[in-house]
């Protein structure tokens, strides 16, 4: 275990977390793992026990039994829980209630201020911030004047300025129109791919899925299925039956397949599609 969180950003191990008078669990014997640099995605229908999950990854609840590990920190020890903040960072569904502040700077300075941080060292990390998430020209503006993408990066750009090792989104595009969703979900991969932040994705929108590295189905508080877009969606008649669906263009594969043509299973994109058309074009 020490070996694996040396290179980990989160581990589960015979996790279970019940509400206070519930009769079963929200969260049964998960195991899982987000490793430096991943980008995982958890998948549910309502009540499958996802955005539970996400709160005992930051420490807002404690397990009912088993463990997680943030950067090696036991989220069970009291004395941790702020650094275990600090490193795990959560971006909620409605941006609304994680801005604070009146101009949109000053808003992703606030956990700084609380925390002590100079202001020397505010003022660059404010910068960076707002820079990686490509809203540095709105610094000054009011945050209600921001669409919802805007306030949603903002939100990001808050949980940045702490330098977080990992970054949990909890259905964090689930108020937006789909521009939103897509400005959201381009500054979420680039800080994945360029800051080399882990990112935990919980959605239920099944093309920012594909996107993933690794993805969690869970069922009833458990994890149904798990593997990478492909091999999770490539099994298209469970993962409907978990009360979920597949990304359109994996729909089309398989309907295209029904229909006689040669596609593969596993298509994901709409850049696969079309080479998947284009090389059957080519065949005759």
């Amino acid at each position: 275990m020490v070996n694996q969180q040396a290179e980990s950003r989160i581990i589960t191990d015979g996790l279970s977390y019940r509400y206070p008078e519930a009769e079963r669990d929200a969260v049964s014997n998960v195991a899982l793992h987000v490793r430096a640099g991943e980008f995982v995605c958890i998948l549910g229908h309502n009540g499958s026990g996802k955005s539970t999950l996400a709160k005992l990854f930051n420490a807002l609840y404690v397990p009912t039994e088993g463990t997680v590990w943030v950067c090696g920190m036991d989220t069970k020890d009291d004395d941790l829980v702020f650094d275990i903040r600090q490193h795990a960072g959560m971006v909620f569904q409605n941006p609304d209630n994680q801005i604070v502040a009146t101009v949109v700077e000053e808003d992703v300075a606030f956990g700084l201020e609380n925390n002590g941080v100079p202001p020397q060292e505010i003022r660059v990390r404010v910068d960076e911030a707002l820079a990686a998430v490509g809203i540095k020209d709105k610094a000054k503006k009011a945050p209600h004047m921001l669409s919802g993408g805007q306030k949603q990066r903002v939100a990001i750009a808050g949980v940045m300025a702490m330098r977080p090792s990992v970054i949990i989104l909890d259905e964090s595009t689930a108020m937006l129109d789909p521009s939103g969703r897509q400005e959201v979900l381009s500054t979420v991969r680039r800080l994945n791919q360029e800051e080399g932040i882990s990112i935990v994705l919980i959605t239920h929108y099944m093309v920012e899925a594909a996107q993933a590295d690794m993805i969690y189905v869970m069922d009833d508080g458990k994890i149904a299925m798990s593997g990478t877009p492909r091999q999770v969606f490539s099994k298209i008649d469970e993962v409907r039956a978990l009360g979920l669906d597949v990304p359109p263009m994996t729909a089309m594969a398989q309907t295209l397949r029904s229909a006689g043509l040669a596609v593969r299973a596993d298509v994901l994109t709409v850049d696969e599609m079309v080479e998947e058309v284009c090389r059957l074009q080519q065949k005759g």
